[in-house]
């Protein structure tokens, strides 16, 4: 199996990943609570409708529509046994798209947490966790994913787990953790644990990152907090299209496609190589990102304070790893960059 995501970054200075999963199919008529990886059986069209959109809109990288596809997480829904199945038929789907592109893009397979607690702490061992991100992989394997793509994992045992399962089934992969919590994961990682503890695996990642969190502030807070390690790893952002509010029974996030090109060309200076969106991001948002990616040029790697000015202050005082209470707040909005 060739290895596609690695010669596009041997090839390009930055690379378009993909937007939402959840939001867009809540959007396509998903309901809260459902699986989303039933439509990868059930409706199909609505699935590769998703990989086109991010296609379309640009996007180089886009993930498939399995984040949930463990044994853990179908058993809530009665269909533990179709871990393997729903997985690979989500890169099946995706296979099709992309080859249907006319150009070169990445089908990454979407490996989510279990939902189970690890450690000393937790229920799940080492071993399950392995075997039940092993059945996902194979799934993602066998449907023709170039690339596995473990995301939004919050402990570091889970992510170990990952990436043994990931070996097992002889793929390359990515991953990303969620800094959520004051800089930090839920568990407690910060972007310089997390640096060193893709370091220290006998097989890491293509690239790491961020996904998801708070925003796309304390996302860009994150990245420079990978960078500034000196890392030559390539990095992933994938923040949040601003923040999100309800409203009349749904979740609607504040992110203007121009506020997320504004953000694309921020990560890229911090030194992000593969930049793509989280929830809220739309097909739109994508096609201002790329646009921006391409027309805007490089600038010095901005302070905390440019990040704030442009995309908003930050959720808390300081991003896990130092004392940081002069940074500006969420409330604190400022000028566009130019």
């Amino acid at each position: 199996m060739s290895d596609a995501l690695s010669e596009l970054l041997a090839t390009r200075d930055w690379l378009l990943a993909d937007g939402a999963t959840g939001t867009n199919l809540f959007n396509m008529g998903l309901s809260s609570g459902d699986a989303p990886e039933f439509w990868n059986v059930d409706h199909p069209d609505r699935i590769r409708a998703l990989y086109k959109g991010a296609v379309d809109a640009g996007s180089d990288i886009f993930l498939t529509n399995s984040f949930g596809g463990n044994a853990s997480r179908l058993k809530l829904h009665d269909a533990a046994h179709r871990a393997h199945e729903l997985s690979r038929i989500s890169a099946e789907l995706g296979r099709d798209v992309a080859d249907a592109s006319g150009r070169k893009v990445v089908v990454a397979g979407s490996v989510g947490p279990t939902g189970e607690i690890m450690g000393a702490v937790g229920t799940l061992s080492h071993e399950s966790a392995v075997e039940m991100f092993e059945e996902t992989a194979q799934g993602l394997k066998d449907g023709g994913a170039d690339v596995l793509w473990v995301e939004t994992i919050s402990a570091p045992e889970e992510f170990r787990a990952a990436a043994e399962a990931f070996a097992n089934v002889g793929m390359p992969w990515c991953g990303t953790m969620s800094f959520d919590t004051a800089g930090r994961t839920m568990m407690g990682v910060t972007s310089q644990d997390f640096v060193g503890l893709v370091d220290e695996l006998p097989n890491p990642p293509l690239a790491f990152g961020a996904n998801c969190g708070v925003g796309a502030s304390d996302l860009m807070r994150t990245v420079l907090g990978f960078t500034a390690t000196g890392t030559e790893r390539p990095v992933i952002a994938k923040g949040n299209a601003g923040i999100p509010r309800y409203e009349d029974g749904h979740i609607h996030y504040n992110g203007t496609p121009e506020l997320m090109a504004q953000y694309a060309c921020l990560a890229r200076d911090a030194g992000a190589k593969i930049i793509g969106g989280c929830c809220g991001t739309m097909p739109e948002h994508l096609s201002a990102m790329r646009a921006a990616l391409e027309t805007q040029p490089r600038e010095p790697r901005p302070t905390l304070e440019q990040v704030a000015e442009v995309l908003g202050g930050f959720s808390s005082d300081n991003d896990g790893t130092g004392d940081m209470s002069d940074a500006p707040k969420r409330e604190r909005r400022g000028r566009r960059r130019s």
